[in-house]
């Protein structure tokens, strides 16, 4: 889809091809949603689904995955970015800038021909330069068209990023050939992950044999050109090393031109994005292909062709044929929403996401980075719930004893000093027994239900009546969020969480929200909106859901604070904006709540495969799952889901009543 000129009216914005739309889910994606400024922190980068190679611009001013909507200033083309997430990001790995020999490191940019759709970007810039690019899962194509005769700068960076860079080398053949490794900060620089690559450059389609020098960080080289050649940039990436990284190119690449390239890739996204699509007006159309398109970005799959990564011990690894690995996790974001989805959509998938997370508690899982990181990550909180909720909905192709020994294992590193802390160990060890019960193990089960319960009395001491310091972020030593918002974090013990409160559980849910004490722009609280649901009241759950859907709101919350005036604004839009102020996607889980709001269903308790349910906000909703028949999903007649066809016992069960 073309980006829209500059921030027009939604009716302006959306105007493309009805006949195209028709035919294709792709045709729905707008990539510049939420790349505006601190609104979403995502790329209009050129991705293919669940692909390492995130191939975008880079501009100055710049959001946390390297790109403003807002800015006019290119500094180049980079392979990597993270999905939206916090600190500073991470990526900007291999950045490739092409400029005419004396017009400097940075271009104006022609904002009214920029494009994007899902696997492709382009734009013109400095003069009349046009560089477009696609991706495959670890390879990416730049392709330069010159206006004029002159001589161009090729400078290609290992050492520019979006965190702490830690090390750059490169090394040129007689080819040209130009291949590197690299290291630099995970974010937050919590960790650090090594990366290499291998690119050629080619002029007209032959070699251009390059003549590349600088320093270690950074190769250069200077092409006389003529009016209308094409240069492009092939670069492929891998986690083992740079041989390995000239194999992926190679193998994923090949020599396809890049149309027939893009034309895959394209042909990818659509295979996947049909697995969910919706029958809705025009906006909810695009808002929701876009959420599914940023979905589908993470875990990232590293495996090369031949099966070879590095895991996050930094040993190299082979996988049988088939079979891939995913990282660059953020589950302590996107647990609550994104993974549960992933194990609806795609089943497959999930389980070699399952047996990946295996992997990762097989060979030194750390909450945040390793030294020795494969990829840009976040962090790795809450993989054995996501693991529990998997098997519970069907997936169980991995070693479920091999993970419950890593979960019991994990155990006793869990922070427990503040109030956050002991709750969300809770939910872990709460993972563990309900895991060691399925497994048939009685007494481990029963030692960590009293383990995960024990938080109870801290529970009932801050949380049972909020005191004076309910509604300040970081209050009692909080990550993020407010003792009002944790209060409704123990999803796993709502029951008791309810009979404790009393009478007084669903009037202080409602004024929970009355009172604006609910942050949408972060994920500690975002579940409690369906807690009216589960406790039997699905309308007045729809009616809060549709404010955050449809509607402007006041958002009084920053992580850092609350606002002196609330920004007022909706929190889900269809322009580059995208999100609420400081509103991250935070790796798809943001994305993941508005579809499943969208389809009046949610994952309340990971872990319980049942999902509580409102009323859809849209007509028809179909899930295909390869193998499977088709499931539609609509509104009910009085109110509720309704659910028809699909296979049985169906993927989707509906919470009827209240869990113990």
């Amino acid at each position: 889809m073309s980006r829209p000129a500059s921030l027009l009216p939604l009716a302006i914005a959306l105007a493309f091809s009805s006949a195209a739309i028709a035919r294709e889910p792709v045709a729905w994606v707008n990539p510049f949603i939420g790349t505006l400024a601190d609104f979403g922190q995502l790329s209009p980068a050129a991705v293919a689904p669940y692909g390492m190679v995130q191939l975008g611009p880079d501009t100055d001013p710049a959001n946390h995955a390297g790109y403003d909507f807002a800015a006019r200033q290119l500094t180049g083309f980079s392979h990597t970015r993270a999905v939206g997430v916090g600190c500073s990001g991470a990526g900007g790995d291999v950045r490739v800038a092409l400029g005419y020999a004396g017009t400097g490191s940075a271009w104006l940019m022609d904002k009214d021909q920029e494009r994007a759709t899902a696997g492709y970007y382009s734009v013109r810039y400095g003069n009349g330069i046009t560089a477009a690019m696609t991706a495959t899962r670890g390879a990416g194509v730049i392709r330069f068209v010159l206006p004029r005769d002159g001589r161009i700068t090729l400078t290609i960076a290992f050492d520019h990023g979006y965190s702490r860079r830690h090390g750059a080398q490169w090394q040129s053949a007689p080819d040209g050939e130009l291949r590197a490794s690299f290291s630099a900060g995970t974010v937050c620089d919590v960790g650090t992950y090594h990366l290499n690559s291998a690119t050629l450059v080619s002029r007209n389609g032959g070699a251009a044999h390059p003549q590349w020098t600088g320093p270690s960080g950074e190769a250069r080289t200077m092409l006389d050109i003529r009016k209308g050649d094409v240069i492009e940039v092939r670069t492929g990436l891998s986690s083992v090393d740079p041989a390995a990284a000239a194999g992926v190119r190679a193998a994923e690449l090949g020599r396809r031109s890049f149309s027939i390239i893009a034309a895959a890739t394209r042909a990818d996204w659509n295979r996947q994005l049909s697995r969910l699509t919706i029958q809705g007006t025009r906006e909810q159309q695009v808002i929701f292909a876009t959420a599914l398109f940023r979905v589908m970005q993470t875990p990232v799959a590293i495996a090369d062709p031949d099966g070879r990564f590095r895991g996050s011990d930094g040993s190299v690894a082979q996988l049988p044929a088939g079979e891939q690995y995913y990282t660059s996790w953020a589950l302590w974001d996107n647990y609550r929403t994104q993974m549960p989805l992933l194990a609806l959509l795609d089943p497959a998938r999930a389980g070699a996401i399952a047996r990946s997370l295996v992997r990762l508690y097989q060979t030194g899982k750390q909450r945040w980075g390793t030294p020795t990181e494969p990829f840009l990550t976040v962090r790795t909180e809450h993989a054995g719930i996501v693991l529990l909720d998997f098997r519970r909905r069907g997936i169980v192709d991995f070693d479920a004893k091999a993970a419950l020994a890593g979960m019991v294992a994990e155990s006793a590193t869990l922070a427990r000093k503040t109030p956050d802390e002991q709750i969300e160990a809770a939910y872990d060890d709460w993972a563990v027994a309900e895991l060691a019960s399925d497994l048939g193990e009685r007494d481990l089960a029963a030692r960590f239900r009293a383990k995960a319960l024990s938080y109870r009395t801290m529970w009932k001491s801050i949380f049972a009546t909020l005191g004076p310091d309910a509604d300040v972020v970081h209050a009692r030593g909080l990550y993020q969020g407010t003792l009002a918002q944790y209060r409704w974090a123990p999803v796993f013990d709502l029951k008791w969480m309810a009979d404790t409160l009393g009478q007084r559980f669903r009037p202080e849910l409602e004024q929970f929200f009355a009172r604006n004490l609910f942050n949408m722009t972060n994920e500690p609280d975002i579940q409690v909106p369906y807690m009216l649901a589960w406790a039997g009241d699905a309308a007045a759950a729809r009616r809060i859901v549709a404010q955050y859907l449809q509607q402007p709101v006041p958002h009084r919350y920053t992580n850092a604070g609350v606002r002196p005036q609330p920004w007022i604004g909706r929190s889900f839009t269809a322009g580059p904006q995208g999100f609420a102020d400081g509103m991250d996607d935070d790796a798809g889980a943001m994305s993941a709540w508005y579809i499943w709001s969208t389809l009046g269903l949610y994952p309340l308790t990971l872990g319980r495969p049942e999902l509580v349910a409102t009323t859809p906000f849209v007509a028809k909703a179909t899930l295909r799952v390869p193998g499977r028949a088709p499931l539609i999903v609509r509104p009910g007649d009085h109110g509720g889901v309704r659910l028809e066809g699909g296979a049985q016992p169906s993927p989707i069960r509906i919470l009827s009543r209240p869990a113990g």
